[in-house]
């Protein structure tokens, strides 16, 4: 199938200014171990998106292509209307790195109708960035879902408890932000919050209690632990 000229514009400016320093550095000094990519950054990205506009077409072909820097510009063009439950579970399937993760959650995932089915789903699954996935859209959703009841987010908290002793460092940082950002977004759940951290701290394994240490540090930093 020929590319869209859309697409075949945003390759051509993705190739010109590709570069291989930034690339070297994306896993060497971030962690970003994509599969494919241009080494282009972040704030040239949004320039692009920005210029783009939604196009949700365009947005299928950008994630086909399979590039670090189409995919982040995919979420960001993509229109979380048209994006189905199919369509979430296939480009969860597909990540690779951590910044990818949290960029689709941050950018689009948590704007659909179908963020909070879909967390159930993927903090169940055991494959590292789809738990990511799961943990990271929970904490996307409490900073801009404000809709959503408190029982969304208590029943978040269950989840956390479940798998705070996945001793990855990627599935850890996200059950931290995000009951980080359940304590600070919702002050209705925050006891329950910072209840949960120091019963997590106060756990015999490792991986669980580092999980809990930066809540409290944060909600009740008068507490020796």
């Amino acid at each position: 199938m020929t590319p869209s000229p859309a697409l075949e514009g945003i390759l051509a400016t993705l190739g010109a200014e590709s570069d291989a320093d930034a690339r070297r550095a994306m896993g060497e000094k971030y962690g970003i171990h994509a599969d494919a990519s241009y080494g282009v950054p972040m704030r040239r990205l949004l320039e692009i998106a920005s210029a783009t506009g939604r196009d949700h077409g365009l947005a299928l072909d950008l994630w086909a292509h399979g590039a670090y820097e189409t995919r982040t510009l995919a979420a960001m063009v993509a229109d979380p209307a048209q994006v189905s439950r199919g369509l979430m579970q296939r480009w969860c399937e597909d990540f690779d790195s951590w910044a990818i993760v949290d960029t689709v959650c941050f950018r689009l995932f948590d704007r659909t109708p179908h963020a909070w089915p879909m967390v159930e789903r993927w903090v169940e699954d055991d494959r590292l960035f789809v738990r990511r996935a799961g943990f990271a859209l929970i904490w996307a959703l409490a900073l801009h879902d404000t809709s959503a009841p408190d029982d969304h987010f208590r029943r978040a908290l269950s989840h956390a408890r479940t798998h705070a002793d996945d001793p990855r460092p990627l599935v850890a940082k996200s059950i931290t932000m995000a009951l980080r950002a359940i304590a600070t977004r919702r002050p209705e759940v925050r006891a329950e919050v910072v209840a949960l951290a120091l019963e997590l701290t106060q756990d015999s394994d490792p991986a669980t209690r580092r999980v809990g240490r930066p809540i409290l540090r944060s909600f009740a930093p008068d507490d020796p632990r």
